[in-house]
């Protein structure tokens, strides 16, 4: 495995690599990598002659700077798993390579950005939109890998790559959980031992509400109190959000046709953790969760 610190190197590879013919497959990454993240790896590997995995902590999409300086950090940690799975180059650019100075150019959002994480956490997917933008144009992709832990990233993504023509697959993964259905995150390690023990309920909630939906007559507004009470009554941390939407589109519209995600937020007082499940329009799980 290569590591690559300039954007320029960067660059150059891939350049050559297409020249060569090769697939690459691209893992945007934060770093503290766990079995979630190695899950897009063993993807991009099964499918692509490079794999090419990113790591950086974008300061864009942190609306606080505790919350950037908390975020987990262990590259030495993180380049060992990355042999392990014979990921090919690991691009580590620095802030100041990302970002040399201030941006003349924002990016904002129209659609799917103003519900879920996005309504409580404003500039959040700008910055994401910008970091991936760039990221995109630097490692020239044939595919890129998302887990759909974070579905609305992966609806913003979707939505980025359609609306700038970006000659790009992009491939889903399913959420992989701990054995007690806790979805793997790098936030999971700043949890107290109590909170971690009560955590799995979140992902019981969802199927609290994946149960209301199969049996038919139901609102929107009734999953969402349902998960909202079964949370309130099985956790001591703070419900950020309960919603339920169509999917990829993320709109409260919710017909027969449509696809839907539950998802939830909530608060702990170092940690703040989100899950979800997408349903088909009669209630099947449509990505199955991996442990």
């Amino acid at each position: 495995m290569k590591t690559i610190k300039t954007i320029e190197e960067m660059q150059l590879t891939q350049d050559e690599l297409h020249k060569q013919q090769k697939s690459i497959g691209f893992v945007p990454t934060m770093g503290y990598l766990h079995d979630g993240h190695l899950a897009l790896i063993k993807e991009a590997r099964k499918e692509n002659d490079i794999v090419v995995v990113s790591i950086f902590v974008n300061p864009l999409q942190f609306n606080q700077a505790s919350d950037l300086d908390q975020y987990p950090r262990d590259l030495e940690r993180d380049e060992k798993l990355l042999i392990e799975e014979a990921v090919d180059y690991v691009f580590y650019p620095s802030s100041d390579a990302m970002y040399p100075k201030p941006l003349s150019i924002d990016l904002s959002l129209n659609r799917r950005g103003d519900v879920l994480c996005g309504a409580t956490r404003p500039g959040h997917f700008e910055g994401v939109l910008m970091v991936l933008t760039k990221l995109f144009n630097i490692v020239n992709p044939n595919r890129v890998y998302f887990g759909l832990k974070d579905a609305q990233q992966v609806a913003v993504v979707d939505g980025l790559i359609n609306d700038f023509n970006f000659n790009i697959e992009l491939v889903p993964v399913p959420t992989v959980r701990e054995v007690d259905g806790v979805a793997m995150s790098s936030r999971n390690v700043n949890l107290s031992t109590d909170e971690r023990r009560e955590a799995h309920h979140i992902y019981k909630s969802l199927l609290e509400g994946q149960q209301l939906i199969q049996a038919s007559n139901w609102t929107r507004q009734d999953v969402i109190d349902e998960i909202d009470n079964f949370l309130k009554h099985t956790l001591s941390g703070q419900v950020d959000y309960v919603d339920c939407l169509t999917y990829p589109d993320l709109t409260r519209e919710i017909t027969e046709k449509h696809d839907i995600i539950i998802a939830v937020a909530v608060k702990y007082q170092n940690a703040r953790l989100i899950d979800n499940i997408i349903l088909t329009p009669s209630g099947d799980v449509k990505y199955r969760s991996e442990t």
